[in-house]
Order: structure tokens, then C-alpha cells, then sequence
């Protein structure tokens, strides 16, 4: 499975930024997650194979929302309310099962990162 992300950027805090990722073929769970620099990537959402189960991390709930097309080959991150803090690295990856995991391990199918910078 080859995964393409898009739709990094800047954003000032307060903003929003969406972010892409198609994948070569149909897929079952996949997940956004990120890394700062000079910190391990972290995780940060996930989505099933059907797109009925979601899972955030706490850092973004509330404040960020997964979704797939019907296709099941891509999933979206939209991004609102951004902070400082979001700033890092996103990577999105592809499970071998159907259903969503917040461990980067069983992730074994990953994109290219896309920078999101949000300044103060």
C-alpha cells in the first residue's frame, strides 16, 4: 500500500487546516499521527475500515475530526482551532485489520509526513 499525504501548511492558532492522505488501494483502519521536533511521533486519530469507529487523542479532541470516502481509499484530518502545539510532522498509515488502533506498531504501512506549522 502506498500512501500520499497533502494538505499541510501554515495556519495561525485559532485557524484550521485539512489534511489528505489517498491510499493506492482500498484499505481497512488508518490513523494520523505526528511527530515535533526533538519529540517521539505521537498519535493523534483514527478511523475503521467502515469509518463508523473513530478515536482521538485527548491533545485534539474536540478540536479535530477524522473521516474516509466511501471508497474506503483516503481518509481526511480536518484540523480546527489550531495551537502552537499542533505544530509537527503528519504521517498517515494504513492497519493490516479493519478496525482503528492508537499504536503507531500496528501501523505498518506509512506516508511521507506533511508539515502544519501554526503560529502564536
Amino acid at each position: 500500500v502506498q500512501l500520499q499525504a497533502s494538505g499541510g501548511g501554515l495556519a495561525q492558532a485559532g485557524g484550521s487546516l485539512r489534511l489528505s492522505c489517498a491510499a493506492s488501494g482500498r484499505t481497512g483502519g488508518m490513523g494520523w499521527f505526528r511527530q515535533a521536533p526533538g519529540k517521539e511521533r505521537e498519535f493523534v486519530a483514527t478511523i475503521s475500515g467502515g469509518g463508523s469507529g473513530t478515536y482521538y487523542a485527548d491533545s485534539v479532541k474536540g478540536r479535530f475530526t477524522i473521516s474516509r470516502d466511501n471508497a474506503k481509499t483516503s481518509v481526511d484530518l480536518q484540523m480546527n482551532s489550531l495551537k502552537p502545539e499542533d505544530t509537527a510532522v503528519y504521517y498517515c498509515a494504513v492497519r493490516v485489520g479493519w478496525w482503528y488502533s492508537d499504536k503507531s506498531a500496528e501501523y505498518p504501512y506509512w506516508g511521507q509526513g506533511t508539515q502544519v506549522t501554526v503560529s502564536s
